[in-house]
């Protein structure tokens, strides 16, 4: 759907996703150039086969990839772009709104720029963590401004396409709501529920499962950048949050009623839209599968 005619990509970040992505172009016969404020993580990347160092008088790039923190985006995205980085320019944010609201109030040029956010990722950091085939078959969002033209929107679509990804267009805020409920509020709530083993003493962790293991599985992740999303993205995610809470809450009551009339009847509810959400999520991700 996007035959690519990318060429030369820079990657600004050289951590688990930019270096991913950098891997993934590299196995499509894209040439990446790499940058991080941090050299030793360029180095790491290069070692990977993830690219080599930019260097002062590279031509300017098809496509620069803003790989950094959301909180870091709208700065390196006004440098680049006064360094006649690229052409076009493109995010792996996992928020969008306030992003673009940024950048417009930062004076970026937004016809040149398209906010993105592939949806893939892992629990570990560095570039050691890369993958090549982390974004094959996942969606990878593109949340264009309305004074973007079409070319660096198919620009950044081939981009998404050569690493395997699914281009899907969003609005941003649009995007941040989606995104809140499927990946910001879990992880909250998956670091609640790890941080009650924090200080228990070995008898709690005797008879740790699977169960408990997968559920808490994104709580190893970067603490430092996992606060930086979920300010960025902090209305819609309490809103999650707060149904959440509700649920929870309105368990915990009927619990304690113990064999009270309406205690059986909540859980039931509970446990059985539970259910049904799953097994949607799980439709979900079985046609992903299929594509």
């Amino acid at each position: 759907m996007y035959p690519t005619t990318l060429r030369r990509v820079a990657i600004v970040g050289s951590g688990m996703i930019g270096t991913s992505i950098a891997l993934a172009l590299r196995r499509a016969g894209i040439r990446v150039g790499l940058s991080d404020k941090d050299q030793d993580m360029v180095v790491k990347a290069e070692l990977m086969g993830a690219g080599v160092a930019l260097r002062p008088g590279d031509p300017p790039a098809d496509v620069v990839v803003i790989a950094t923190p959301p909180s870091a985006v709208v700065g390196v995205l006004r440098d680049a772009q006064a360094r006649g980085l690229g052409e076009v320019y493109t995010d792996v944010a996992s928020t969008k709104g306030r992003i673009v609201a940024e950048a417009e109030r930062a004076g970026c040029d937004l016809t040149t720029y398209v906010p993105g956010h592939p949806m893939a990722g892992r629990e570990l950091s560095g570039a050691f963590a890369a993958r090549a085939d982390l974004f094959a078959g996942r969606p990878w969002a593109l949340c264009p401004h309305p004074a973007t033209p079409p070319e660096p929107l198919h620009m950044v679509a081939q981009l998404a396409a050569a690493c395997g990804g699914e281009p899907e267009f969003l609005a941003p805020h649009t995007h941040d709501r989606i995104v809140a409920a499927a990946s910001h509020a879990p992880h909250l709530v998956s670091a609640a529920l790890a941080a009650g083993f924090a200080g228990v003493d070995e008898s709690m962790l005797s008879l740790v499962g699977t169960g408990l293991r997968d559920m808490t599985r994104v709580a190893a992740g970067d603490p430092a950048l996992w606060c930086d999303i979920l300010e960025q993205n902090g209305e819609a995610v309490a809103t999650v949050l707060d149904s959440v809470v509700r649920d929870l809450a309105e368990a915990a009551c009927a619990l304690r009623a113990g064999n009270g009339e309406g205690a059986p009847g909540m859980l039931v509810d509970l446990l059985s839209r539970g259910n049904h959400g799953r097994e949607r999520i799980m439709d979900r991700c079985r046609a992903a599968a299929r594509v």
